[in-house]
């Protein structure tokens, strides 16, 4: 079946259009965004979510906030514009991309010479140029996927954990991008997408991209990547990332270091799929990777069902870190490159 194509953040008439990501895949509802203290709380309550994606909506966010100052005068607007990033950066501490934009945004307000309103103008300019960057990113992605996906006689099968997809980007996706450029090049046979607990996202979000766009998908809950490998049924695992230490450990949602062991002790390759802003060379290894925590009630209920004994203690880490030994790959939009070449492969890259 042919679809359009999903994009989960949209400059529109003077406002930023948020799929809600919490109504999917049974409603589809699109969220008007009109003012920065309204981002921040679709941030926060993952109405857009995917570290790509939430570098969108900050990125507007931050215009927002700038619109909504009033002063004419440039060391008081700069003064109140660093209030708005404060609190878009308070939204979600794992997701690399966000302080990225916010940081993006906050350079350029501070370089663009002329009046407030020059300013205010060049930034929504720049939140657009972003949101393009990042689907184009996301496609060159996906093209550079096929080129270490495993080769063999056969289309391949791959696995994904969470939802690195057009709605966890601009557009596209990261995993996902490398999902559909394998299928539009007619080397994929199915999808198969880990659930995804405790929120569900491959279940519900992964698998609705799938079905939209008539790929072969199959949803299994997290306990059963093991014995899909141990049956043949994987070729590769293609997962996104929210951010990736300088020495190649990724931080992406939690579960993902489960399937990575798993892939490695069956000589499965992992690939990570994200554009080089997720790389933060300020951190040097995975164990100075913030982990946010979420609220327990996304363990012990699933809409208004509760799951577990009252009197129990629960713990709800959103991310975890996955070793850059345990990764065969990550796939850039300058191509693939192996963990331990990140720093010398930017080097390159800075200085062609």
């Amino acid at each position: 079946m042919a679809a359009n194509p999903v994009y989960p953040v949209i400059w529109k008439d003077d406002r930023v259009l948020l799929i809600d990501q919490t109504r999917l895949p049974n409603d589809y509802e699109v969220v008007d965004i009109h003012q920065a203290e309204a981002m921040a709380t679709a941030i926060e309550t993952m109405i857009v979510r995917g570290a790509p994606a939430i570098g969108v909506a900050a990125a507007y966010g931050m215009y927002l906030g700038a619109r909504e100052i009033q002063t004419s005068d440039r060391h008081q607007f700069l003064a109140q514009l660093e209030v708005v990033a404060k609190r878009l950066r308070a939204t979600r501490p794992t997701a690399v991309n966000l302080f990225w934009a916010i940081d993006l945004m906050l350079k350029t307000a501070h370089q663009t010479s002329g009046d407030v309103a020059q300013i205010k103008a060049v930034l929504l300019e720049t939140a657009q140029t972003i949101n393009a960057d990042d689907v184009r990113t996301c496609q060159q992605i996906g093209d550079h996927g096929l080129t270490v996906l495993p080769s063999q006689p056969g289309k391949l099968r791959l696995l994904t954990h969470c939802n690195a997809g057009a709605l966890a980007t601009a557009g596209y996706g990261t995993a996902l991008g490398v999902v559909r450029s394998a299928w539009t090049a007619g080397r994929l046979e199915r999808v198969f997408a880990d659930e995804t607990r405790p929120r569900l996202q491959g279940a519900k979000l992964t698998a609705w991209e799938c079905v939209q766009e008539g790929i072969p998908v199959t949803v299994i809950t997290d306990n059963m990547a093991a014995h899909c490998m141990q049956r043949g049924m994987i070729d590769a695992v293609v997962v996104g990332a929210d951010r990736i230490a300088a020495n190649g450990d990724t931080a992406n949602k939690i579960g993902t270091y489960s399937v990575a062991l798993v892939a490695k002790a069956h000589n499965i390759p992992f690939f990570v799929a994200a554009p080089l802003s997720t790389i933060d060379f300020a951190i040097s290894d995975g164990s100075r990777i913030p982990i946010e925590e979420r609220h327990p009630s996304e363990i012990y209920s699933v809409g208004n069902t509760i799951l577990c004994p009252q009197g129990a203690e629960f713990y709800n880490p959103a991310f975890d870190v996955t070793p850059a030994h345990l990764i065969t790959a990550i796939i850039t939009e300058h191509g693939a490159i192996a963990p331990a070449d990140l720093q010398s492969r930017l080097q390159s890259l800075v200085t062609a």
